[in-house]
């Protein structure tokens, strides 16, 4: 798989390319989208409640009505807000996830829409490496039929080699964002 450190890679993301975003534990990788992301965002939110997820985009300069949040957390989601969301599934439940991703796609539009699944790590406390590949794969195959960018964050310093390779294995680019 191709590695990238330049600046601005994702730029010249084409549709329907994946990439393995490398970041520090508590960098977002919302922070390392350009600006045409926010025109047609889903994210999968393992870190952030929808309303901390619309503070960012608007703090990015984005429209929260173009962006979309699958909600993944242990706890109740309260979110009345301007960002378009799924119900909230538990991060053990892979399958509630994939569902809610799958019908939240539809949104998503093929050539310009962009698909962010903002950190793989979260479920790998909560499920086994197999299982959450098998969600990754399944996410990217889908994000590139619909000929939508994608990105998955993982925090390289917190894996093992294996895992690792595990999930750069289904993607086209890593980019790597731990010395910016």
């Amino acid at each position: 798989m191709p590695m990238t450190t330049e600046r601005d890679p994702f730029d010249r993301l084409t549709p329907g390319t994946q990439a393995l975003v490398l970041t520090p534990s508590l960098r977002s990788p919302l922070s390392t989208l350009p600006p045409a992301a926010f025109e047609n965002l889903l994210v999968v939110s393992t870190t952030r409640p929808p309303v901390k997820v619309e503070q960012f985009v608007r703090d990015r300069g984005g429209d929260p009505n173009k962006v979309g949040v699958v909600p993944v957390s242990g706890s109740p989601v309260d979110y009345d807000g301007a960002l378009w969301t799924t119900s909230v599934v538990h991060p053990n439940d892979l399958t509630g996830i994939h569902d809610r991703f799958e019908r939240a796609l539809v949104h998503v539009k093929p050539g310009t829409g962009w698909v962010v699944f903002d950190n793989v790590n979260v479920l790998l406390m909560y499920a086994e490496r197999s299982a959450v590949g098998q969600l990754v794969d399944s996410v990217a195959a889908r994000t590139r039929e619909r000929a939508a960018r994608g990105v998955f964050a993982l925090v390289r310093d917190a894996v093992t080699d294996s895992t690792y390779e595990r999930f750069g294995g289904g993607m086209d680019l890593e980019v790597d964002y731990r010395g910016h």
